[in-house]
């Protein structure tokens, strides 16, 4: 078996029974269950939401996005080895670690296989909530050239690179495309401020005015927790993003949960502790295959100059990286994932075949 056999590059396509059509997001793809299919692995499982509450199979795959386009490696190698289960085992950890510090629940209602979240439907918060603890990145880009201003937030002058922050930051941005707020650009991603979002709570989804304040104490605290966490393994929680949602227990109440993955390669960055003390910054995220994609091709505007996204584009498309390129995103995934959970990652030679067997025989969902 190739190494390529055992990368799940392909996840919209499994025989999971559903109504809908799948969602195939960058790195997720999503199966939603009937409501007689979902009605039924309520009361079987004992899950505590709304008996009526859709819920949806998740299944991760071992995708490789950066820069809005997906990469893929020589020899057939279309994912990143080891990539979903990294992901997925550090989300479960920290989730698991913010119910049991009591901070909220996740969406996640049962973890079926490695790859696999069974989930519950959400009603999102349209912010991507960033947190930010040192002054890299886009940030710094923007701070270097003279700003001062971030989300309302004043920083003061004299900030080196890569410096920690004197507080933690909140700076949101927009979840997709908003329309007739005041003040928000009609663009995903554009920056907001506290008072965009008090001002206009409705239009982002909340459903009062307090939850503003909740989000962010939820924010702070899950930042603080994964923060503390990863120091006691020396490494260092630079950023983060979160994604926030409603949900209804099984007894009718509203409750804001955390959404989407939390604390992972992909959304954050963490740098290692023993190199950032000797003034070196080695990425254990995402952020380093990305510093090697602007560094891999002779033009790196292109990646970097929204303007330029069919150039973007074609490149992912007509650009096979290296093999070593790949292994050496998959070595630092499963390594920071085993730091985290403190045990080796269980890693699978034939996922699919494995998700089949199990959602057949355990949760009865598989069309045969």
């Amino acid at each position: 078996m190739s190494i390529a056999d055992t990368v799940l590059a392909v996840n919209d396509d499994l025989p999971i029974r559903t109504n809908r059509p799948v969602h195939s997001g960058k790195v997720r793809s999503v199966y939603w269950l009937s409501e007689n299919d979902s009605a039924r692995l309520i009361k079987e499982k004992g899950y505590d939401v709304a008996p009526d509450a859709p819920l949806a199979i998740m299944v991760i795959s071992d995708r490789i996005s950066a820069f809005d386009c997906i990469w893929h490696g020589e020899g057939g190698l279309n994912g990143v080895p080891g990539k979903g289960a990294a992901l997925n085992a550090i989300s479960n950890h920290w989730f698991s670690l913010f119910k049991d510090q009591g901070l909220a629940d996740s969406h996640i209602l049962d973890i079926p296989h490695p790859f696999v979240w069974i989930v519950q439907k959400a009603k999102p918060i349209y912010i991507e909530a960033i947190c930010r603890q040192y002054i890299t990145g886009s940030m710094w880009r923007a701070y270097e050239k003279g700003e001062r201003e971030f989300c309302g937030i004043q920083l003061p002058d004299g900030l080196q690179k890569d410096q920690k922050l004197p507080e933690l930051l909140m700076t949101p941005s927009t979840k997709g495309i908003l329309k007739g707020i005041p003040g928000v650009p009609e663009a995903d991603d554009v920056n907001i401020s506290r008072q965009n979002i008090l001002d206009n709570y409705a239009a982002f989804q909340f459903s009062r005015e307090g939850d503003v304040e909740l989000y962010e104490k939820l924010l702070k605290e899950g930042f603080q927790v994964i923060s503390q966490a990863l120091e006691n393994i020396d490494q260092v929680f630079v950023d983060t993003k979160f994604e926030f949602g409603y949900v209804n227990d099984a007894s009718g109440n509203e409750k804001l949960i955390y959404m989407d993955e939390v604390g992972t390669p992909d959304s954050s960055r963490i740098w290692d502790g023993p190199s950032y003390r000797e003034g070196k910054i080695v990425e254990n995220s995402k952020e380093d295959f990305r510093q090697l994609l602007l560094n891999h091709f002779s033009d790196p505007d292109i990646l970097l100059n929204k303007d330029r996204m069919d150039e973007r584009k074609a490149l992912a498309e007509n650009n096979a990286l290296p093999e070593s390129v790949l292994m050496a995103v998959s070595k630092t995934y499963i390594n920071i994932a085993e730091k985290i959970i403190g045990k080796p990652l269980t890693l699978s030679e034939n996922p699919k075949a494995e998700i089949i067997q199990v959602l057949r025989e355990q949760y009865d969902l598989i069309n045969d």
